[in-house]
């Protein structure tokens, strides 16, 4: 039964996606029926059977996206990366939906507010508004699947007050939310890679999840992570799909067989001139339990604690145990991001309000990179893909 209920957990976001997906192409289905009684009968006839021909269709091509998230319907479909792209077009196609609503709505909306009713004016307002509404969906969606190879580097000077004298200017690297597997390649994250090595930071960072599921190429994300060049040396702590694949182990001996260091409910110490950063790191932390539970064990009172956890909702916690600064990821930057109205809409801002880059709480801050991959869709929109340079200042 436990496992049913968390089956259903799982897939209840694609559900929420979907029936809203659903909701907004038979609103537009019904609109489309409803304005085809001015046309002549054999046509009116044509596009109203064209119309529920695409509702049905639709309705079943959202449903095999969802039946897709269940392993006893894929194991009796060939294996590969089929699946990953085929429920990634159909989320993309989900979000269409919405958007052209959302667009419908507006320009109904501004339709009203316009000039008067049978204007001349009104009337090309019209056209120009329904043409942009149904044109600018699709031209959202290439965006967002054309953006997410564009990895960028992002620079950030984080001040800390009473830093010590000895790491003002310390350069951190970061690289988290790889998702290697069928919508990141080998040849893309080695780009990442290399992007990172050219900043010559002091400590390079990796902060979980580097794949996505189970049967993703985990020893090929490690190998392309055993070229990262630091000179402290290159750490990290693991996030919640290494949980979900049940990789935490593996990830943790391999990548010390390679040079890479995850820290798991430990720390280590780093000397930097007569001063010491000591990188503590935690494994993912689940919601809606105790977070950060022990980590305070791992503040050494002497040096400037930094805490590496995967999902950012923790800085409150963290500040509060006495950690001055926290590096995570999870988030993506909202890997679909837009602003209307000046509100900052994206799915990350459900389970958390610190989405992407720098947040402060009294003397502590936290960064949250937008990371490298993508999830559930190959797409990014207003979050695109980077490698984080942190630089650390006194103040």
């Amino acid at each position: 039964m436990g496992s049913v209920i968390a089956r259903i957990i799982r897939v209840l976001p694609d559900l929420i996606v979907m029936v809203a997906a659903l909701a907004g192409q038979l609103f537009s289905a019904w609109w489309g029926w409803r304005h085809m009684a001015r046309y002549p009968d054999p046509a009116r006839r044509r596009a109203r059977s064209a119309i529920a021909a695409a509702c049905g269709i639709s309705t079943a091509v959202l449903l095999f996206g969802v039946l897709l998230r269940f392993d006893r319907v894929l194991r009796h479909f060939p294996k590969g990366d089929w699946h990953a792209w085929t429920r990634g077009v159909i989320i993309a196609w989900m979000l269409v939906s919405l958007s052209w609503l959302l667009g419908f709505a507006i320009v109904r909306w501004l339709a009203k507010r316009s000039a008067a009713p049978h204007s001349a004016t009104r009337r090309h307002f019209l056209r120009t508004a329904h043409a942009a509404a149904f044109a600018a969906p699709p031209a959202v969606v290439g965006a967002m699947f054309v953006q997410r190879n564009r990895i960028e580097l992002r620079e950030h000077k984080i001040e800390i007050p009473g830093l010590p004298p000895a790491l003002d200017g310390l350069r951190l690297v970061q690289l988290t939310d790889i998702h290697m597997g069928p919508f990141l390649s080998r040849r893309d994250l080695k780009r990442a890679v290399a992007m990172a090595n050219e900043t010559r930071a002091h400590v390079a960072l990796v902060t979980g999840d580097l794949i996505t599921n189970s049967g993703d190429p985990l020893d090929d994300c490690l190998d392309a992570l055993a070229a990262l060049r630091a000179e402290a040396g290159v750490f990290g702590c693991l996030g919640n799909h290494e949980q979900y694949a049940d990789a935490q182990d593996y990830s943790e001996r391999e990548g010390a067989r390679r040079g890479l260091r995850f820290l798991r409910q430990t720390a280590a110490p780093l000397r930097f001139g007569n001063a010491t950063l000591n990188l503590a790191g935690v494994d993912y932390q689940r919601l809606r339990q105790p977070y950060l539970v022990g980590a305070e064990k791992m503040i050494q009172p002497e040096a400037f604690n930094l805490l590496l956890s995967h999902n950012p909702d923790v800085f409150p916690v963290a500040a509060r145990q006495g950690f001055p600064l926290t590096i995570s990821g999870h988030t993506h930057g909202g890997q679909v991001r837009v602003e209307i109205l000046s509100a900052d809409l994206n799915m990350a801002r459900f389970y958390t309000p610190y989405v992407d880059g720098l947040y402060r709480q009294d003397a502590a801050s936290i960064f949250v990179s937008r990371g490298i991959g993508t999830i559930g869709i190959p797409a990014r929109f207003g979050a695109p893909p980077e490698v984080s340079l942190l630089t650390l200042k006194r103040v």
